[in-house]
């Protein structure tokens, strides 16, 4: 069984989680992090996202664990536009990526979705959808109250536009994510200026940021491979 996981993944992909849990542990205990919720979240996500870079439907569901947890994180802050995003829009469609996920392996038996290829006709109805959705968020987050509202809109946008792609098994949903991680990086570097603390939730996000850039690289590969290319 541990022959067989150490042979799934490779050296680049031990390097790349090895790197981000060490990144996640050091920050952790030098900003003297306290909330081992944060802690459990960061690890959880960064396992989740190298799954995701293999395309395996695994992935799918430790988001689904670390939407729950992150969605806690966020409201501690006040952030309400993370807590309702990741409850109701990124948890709910990790639930359909994984339904789509399954249904769509590369091969019969094997723990690898098929990447798919959006649509061109397709591509003004995932605008059409972003632009709703953050309008709609806009003023639900603004009548909530939310801290820096509009880097929080921005999360939103970011957020649906990287989840519509993971359900899609576009190969664009890493940059989506890496974009939102951007955007996360900044709402929480505010954050820790009143609470140190949530630098830890900050180097969280530059670990996730480097895992998404390389699930694009990754995912990339796999097209290639699935259609034949070497």
């Amino acid at each position: 069984m541990l022959r067989k996981i150490i042979k799934y993944f490779s050296l680049a992909d031990a390097i790349i989680w090895c790197s981000s849990v060490v990144l996640i542990l050091l920050s952790y205990f030098i900003f003297r992090g306290s909330d081992a919720l944060s802690l459990t979240a960061s690890l959880i996500g960064v396992t989740a996202l190298l799954l995701c870079a293999k395309g395996h439907p695994a992935g799918q569901v430790l988001v689904i664990i670390f939407s729950f947890i992150y969605a806690v994180i966020s409201y501690s802050f006040s952030y309400y536009g993370e807590m309702l995003t990741y409850l109701g829009m990124s948890m709910p469609m990790a639930v359909l990526a994984l339904i789509s996920w399954i249904k769509n392996p590369y091969e019969k038996g094997k723990a690898e979705v098929r990447v798919n290829r959006l649509p061109v006709r397709e591509i003004p109805l995932f605008l059409a959808l972003t632009v709703g959705v953050t309008v709609i968020f806009y003023f639900i987050l603004a009548f909530l109250g939310t801290a820096n509202l509009f880097p929080s809109t921005l999360s939103v946008t970011t957020s649906f536009a990287a989840v519509y792609l993971t359900f899609r098994r576009s190969p664009y949903y890493a940059v989506a994510y890496a974009l939102n991680d951007l955007v996360l990086i900044l709402l929480w570097s505010l954050a820790s200026i009143e609470n140190t603390e949530y630098l830890t939730v900050v180097f969280c996000f530059v670990a996730f940021l480097v895992n998404d850039l390389y699930g694009f690289i990754s995912w990339r590969k796999m097209e290639k491979r699935q259609s034949g290319g070497h």
